[in-house]
């Protein structure tokens, strides 16, 4: 087994750690962005894909990293784990359709709501109390589901029916499907900038640069909110005008899930 990853704020690489603790703690986790991904799931039956929801479809980089790599998946058990803010919808089935195009056997899906990520808008935000209890709850859920997987051999299959579809697909995906269409062009950087080069290392597309001491975008923002998260003088905005909160799994982290 082996688990494959896209987290900005470490959400879902944090679910993901959950889970295969308790199904296979000796797997390896890796990063969509890792060069070694796909090879290294060539050498495993059994995938677990985890990402988080965007706009109830797949983040453009996770569906980018599945055509990119069509051959594969071809004949892979594969459980897709989804996090969200707020809403699913059809962020699962939308992965377990393209994967099954190109030969996957989906054999189930967990959706996992966490702590809103999105650091420049306020509607979805909550007291680090709150956000707190989230996170016990995801824990706590993800851990019944393993014991089921383990005792029952049972998986669930959440986001995976027609009726978690049609719910995505009217609820949000048609009118928000163009900004999970390709990469985002709309991430701005600010003069509060101060050239300290963090959020160049920590972008998983590499669409950060340095130019005159200043850091730059280029046109492949995968909105993983990393380095609006990570900004010391929070000079980085996407879809607002204001960091509300930077957004971090680690903030909200309990003392233990085991």
């Amino acid at each position: 087994m082996i688990g494959i990853y896209m987290s900005g704020t470490g959400n879902t690489k944090h679910c993901l750690q959950v889970l295969l603790s308790k199904l296979e703690p000796e797997a390896e986790m890796i990063p969509v962005e890792d060069e070694c991904a796909a090879e290294k799931i060539k050498g495993n039956e059994d995938v677990i894909l985890a990402y988080p929801t965007q706009f109830s479809n797949v983040p453009y980089m996770v569906r980018d990293f599945i055509n990119c790599n069509s051959g594969i998946w071809h004949g892979k058990k594969v459980f897709l784990m989804t996090t969200m803010g707020a809403f699913s919808g059809d962020g699962t089935g939308c992965a377990a359709r393209l994967l099954k195009k190109y030969g996957a056997m989906i054999i189930g899906g967990l959706q996992v709501r966490m702590p809103d990520a999105v650091c420049d808008n306020k509607m979805l935000k909550k007291t680090l109390e709150e956000n707190k209890k989230i996170v016990a709850e995801a824990n706590e859920k993800i851990i019944k589901m393993s014991d089921s997987i383990i005792n029952n051999h049972k998986y669930p299959r959440e986001g995976l029916s027609v009726v978690a579809h049609l719910a995505g697909l009217f609820g949000q995906r048609l009118w928000f499907y163009n900004k999970t269409t390709d990469y985002s062009k709309k991430l701005k950087i600010d003069d509060n900038c101060i050239g300290c080069g963090l959020c160049v290392k920590n972008c998983p597309m590499g669409n950060l640069s340095l130019k005159d001491g200043k850091a730059v975008s280029a046109n492949r923002c995968a909105m993983c909110y990393r380095c609006i998260s990570t900004c010391p003088k929070q000079a980085v905005l996407l879809l607002g005008k204001h960091v509300y909160e930077q957004c971090r799994y680690e903030k909200y982290a309990t003392e233990n899930f085991q």
